[in-house]
């Protein structure tokens, strides 16, 4: 990781994700009584609550809306949620007003085309080693694993460690 990435990642007070393909492997599971699944990674869920636990704030801008999602969100503590949005970088704006961060001090992590209005106005694009071609070329960076399969993990431990607080946050679960 470049020193300007490492630069970036501290600045970082709050993370925007993308849902599918990002939180989840990307697959979406109909039933017959049209009920909408999504399988969400467990160490993902504690990157999310670590990160949000350290100060930094995480929030959700995605096109689809299901209560899955919302589920999910209640069950970590995520409150910043733009569901439905069918241009990320206008949601972006609607953030920026209510939380009071700049860009530079916001990262987005997505994986597909729509992503790619947000992620070019961020202070740090984050895509999942998955992603779309042209998205992972316009990532500031790009994680080792796949959306739904420790992504959003790996982000988050990047960002507390260029924090300064990965090391103290480990030795707590020693004590």
């Amino acid at each position: 990781m470049t020193a300007e990435i490492q630069n970036q990642l501290k600045k970082i007070e709050l993370l925007l994700l993308d849902v599918d393909g990002v939180l989840t492997d990307g697959g979406i599971i109909y039933h017959d009584d049209q009920v909408e699944s999504k399988k969400f990674n467990v160490k993902d869920g504690l990157g999310i609550r670590l990160l949000m636990q350290s100060g930094i704030h995480v929030g959700i801008v995605t096109g689809r809306r299901s209560k899955a999602l919302r589920h999910r969100c209640d069950n970590l503590g995520i409150t910043l949620l733009f569901d439905g949005v069918g241009d990320k970088a206008a949601a972006l704006q609607e953030v920026i007003n209510q939380t009071g961060f700049s860009k530079d001090q916001i990262a987005f992590m997505g994986d597909d085309l729509p992503d790619l209005p947000i992620m070019r106005k961020v202070g740090l694009a984050v895509a999942v080693s998955d992603a779309h071609a042209l998205v992972r070329k316009h990532a500031h960076l790009v994680t080792q694993a796949a959306g739904g399969k420790g992504a959003v993990r790996e982000i988050c431990e990047d960002i507390l460690n260029a924090k300064g607080k990965w090391t103290g946050i480990c030795e707590s679960f020693f004590s």
